[in-house]
């Protein structure tokens, strides 16, 4: 690689960074970061970042520690990245599981998807959100896996312990290499043990099985003194995760009844999605009120916190009502009670339940009260 560092994604920067390295030890037996700036046109921090990257990664490794005015020298493993898997985790509620899967590649969590919905097996259902692929099971249930037609697929999800086990079954080929190869190096992953038979790769892949939280956020803005419930519950979100303990799947904006006299402007919600070790989960509700009524600029603000990975029924009908009417507070609090989902705060609780009642629905359906809402699922 010459000249300057060209504007483009991260995989095409590390393919370069990459192929210089690999250039420099095919030549010299070695490379200094000094000399894959030089390489590359770029600063030596620069250079030195994305050597501390691609040691992580595996790809590179240190053939002699620095000495004396003598600097380190590295050498070229290989061009592949270790993994593309990012991250795997797993939510448990009673029998239902929920897996996510966090790639660095869509094009590598599309495949994923298409094969897991293709082969059938214990995937009850089969989504994806950008990087994010997920899928969602039930303990000690499956049907057929069907490798046939699809080259890889969940057989069967049990729990042991504190761990949720994935049985993945693939093909011979990429799929095999992504299970044996790249999944146990993925954040999250407690292990990965690999057997062949018959042609076919099998591999149970172990997490720690994590609590499932939606939390909906209303209210925190008001008229002529500005704020953003959006902006709000994505810092919040921030806020939570940044421990580690928790890790954040997604953040969404939901519109509720436009017919609403008092609304701030387009009367819209939001919630957010997480992944909760259930050793902090105790103390969760507590940061969450403290850091919305720190930031939020009403005092109406309302908070509502789902442990559950399906909306049960009675939710799903409140949320139809409250995108279509003015519902009252008894309604939304009775509601909640019955389908444990826990509140605090004043009037935004109306939309924060709203707002977790959503949680299952497509993009199109959050955005638009007129579009009718997904019963089942």
């Amino acid at each position: 690689m010459t000249g300057k560092e060209k504007p483009g994604g991260v995989l095409e920067r590390r393919g370069a960074f990459l192929a210089a390295m690999r250039r420099m030890t095919f030549e010299e037996g070695h490379f200094t970061t000094a000399d894959l700036a030089a390489a590359a046109n770029v600063p030596r921090s620069t250079a030195q970042d994305w050597v501390n990257r691609l040691i992580k990664e595996g790809c590179i490794f240190v053939k002699e520690e620095p000495h004396g005015r003598n600097p380190a020298q590295y050498a070229s493993r290989s061009a592949l990245p270790q993994t593309t898997c990012k991250r795997i985790f797993t939510t448990l509620d009673g029998s239902d599981v929920e897996i996510f899967h966090e790639c660095l590649s869509s094009g590598c969590a599309g495949f994923c998807e298409f094969h897991h919905r293709k082969a059938g097996g214990a995937a009850i259902s089969v989504t994806r959100d950008g990087m994010i692929f997920r899928e969602r099971a039930r303990i000690g249930e499956a049907n057929e896996l069907r490798l046939d037609s699809a080259a890889v697929g969940l057989a069967l999800v049990r729990k042991e312990g504190t761990e949720i086990v994935q049985t993945i079954r693939s093909v011979p080929g990429g799929p095999a290499y992504s299970l044996s190869s790249m999944m146990g190096h993925a954040k999250g992953v407690n292990g990965v043990q690999i057997s062949a038979a018959g042609g076919v790769i099998t591999g149970e892949v172990r997490t720690s099985a994590l609590t499932p939280v939606t939390i909906g956020v209303d209210d925190t803005d008001r008229k002529g003194c500005g704020g953003a419930t959006f902006a709000l519950s994505q810092a919040l979100m921030k806020y939570l995760t940044d421990a580690g303990s928790i890790i954040g799947i997604r953040h969404q904006v939901a519109a509720l009844c436009q017919d609403i006299e008092e609304k701030t402007a387009g009367n819209s919600c939001s919630f957010i999605e997480l992944a909760v070790d259930p050793n902090v989960l105790n103390s969760l509700a507590a940061r969450v009120c403290r850091f919305v009524d720190e930031e939020s600029v009403s005092d109406e603000w309302g908070v509502a916190i789902m442990t559950s990975i399906t909306v049960p029924k009675d939710l799903l009908l409140l949320g139809k009502k409250i995108r279509q009417e003015r519902v009252t507070m008894e309604e939304v609090m009775t509601a909640a009670q019955k389908c444990g989902v826990a509140v605090y705060g004043k009037n935004g609780i109306i939309g924060a339940v709203g707002a977790v009642s959503l949680k299952s629905q497509p993009q199109e359906v959050l955005l638009d009260p007129d579009c009718p809402m997904i019963s089942a699922y």
